[in-house]
């Protein structure tokens, strides 16, 4: 198939395959070699690759490429869920509407039981930054997150179940790895717990596989609010900066949401947690004011606040996970991740305010 650009691993990008790629959208450019400038391997295969061609005044050089992982624990993990799938397919209908900064994506292809490839320009071909997930951020630059995904919220706020157009991210692959999730919990929190050692307090472990144990339950808990478009993956990792503004990566866990989840999750790991102590409050309350401005009804803010801190279970939840899967994430990151993570919790007291 002459417009197959599907790939499997970084030696399948060969010239004939970036000149597919090409073929797509300018076929009048020719490739002349491809460099691979690094590769990095954990929920997908990402690789940084510099493209030589001849039309450089339309296509960038730069391409930054996600394909299946490498890793066989996080491959087996989001091969059912087909969560690239589900990146690919937000970059073919979604992502030129949306109103907040995302890459700019040369080609997406997918293909049931063969694989997906997604490819992209990479964001240092204009001088942006991507964070590393456990950056700390300032409270400047998580003000501008905050107020980003606000604008995200806002522009998807009941759109989601009036427009046919966003069916698809509650279909049968989005309810499958809900099932999964919640069949997998108990033994994925037990093995968390075991391999995170001395950094989760002994007094968190039997409340933590007791929500384990009621995931469900919290699940439809949490998705008791009005729903919106959400990036249910916000930490540092996923964003980059072009100077102090902020854009979003990785698409793979889109759905319909709480905005507020995505406040939480983003607060909870990308802040040290004595300067998210002293700013969550006034930052949870921007998010609303953003909310409000721009034509939004929310509830009070105290039962804002409430569900923010009840949300506040599944970035603990996720970071668990993740280490307990192995592959997806560099243990320092992890570590780093999960340490905020709990300190949340413990804050908030947050088993106590979900309904186990």
């Amino acid at each position: 198939m002459k417009n197959n650009i599907l790939a499997r691993h970084p030696n399948d990008l060969t010239i004939d395959w970036a000149q597919r790629v090409v073929n797509l959208h300018h076929p009048d450019t020719t490739v002349l070699n491809v460099s691979i400038v690094s590769v990095d391997i954990g929920t997908t295969t990402r690789i940084r690759v510099v493209v030589d061609h001849d039309n450089p005044q339309v296509l960038p050089q730069k391409w930054f490429i996600k394909l299946p992982s490498l890793a066989w624990q996080a491959k087996l993990i989001t091969a059912l869920p087909r969560l690239l799938h589900t990146e690919v397919r937000f970059y073919n209908k979604l992502a030129s509407t949306i109103p907040i900064d995302v890459p700019n994506h040369i080609a997406a292809q997918s293909k049931f039981g063969i694989g997906a490839t997604l490819v992209l320009f990479d964001v240092a071909e204009h001088s942006a930054t991507p964070s590393t997930p456990s950056d700390a951020l300032t409270i400047t630059k998580a003000t501008a997150v905050v107020e980003q995904l606000a604008k995200f919220h806002t522009y998807f706020w009941n759109k989601v179940d009036r427009n046919q157009t966003y069916r698809w991210l509650a279909g049968p692959v989005r309810r499958l790895e809900d099932h999964l999730g919640t069949a997998l919990s108990v033994p994925l929190m037990k093995r968390g717990l075991r391999l995170a050692g001395k950094l989760i307090p002994p007094a968190l472990h039997a409340p933590a596989i007791n929500y384990a144990r009621n995931r469900r339950k919290v699940m439809r808990y949490l998705s008791g609010s009005p729903q919106t478009l959400i990036h249910h993956d916000c930490h540092p990792g996923n964003l980059f900066w072009n100077e102090s503004h902020p854009g979003f990566l990785d698409w793979q866990l889109v759905r319909f949401g709480e905005g507020i989840s995505d406040i939480a999750y983003f607060l909870s790991t990308a802040l040290k947690p004595e300067i998210r102590r002293h700013h969550e409050d006034n930052l949870v309350t921007v998010y609303k004011q953003e909310l409000i401005k721009n034509g939004v009804a929310y509830s009070d803010i105290e039962n804002m606040q409430q569900r923010y801190h009840a949300h506040l279970i599944y970035p603990f939840e996720a970071m668990i996970v993740t280490l307990a899967i192995g592959g997806m994430m560099s243990l320092e990151h992890n570590y780093e991740l999960l340490s905020r993570t709990i300190a949340a919790i413990e804050d908030h007291d947050v088993f106590s305010v979900i309904p186990m």
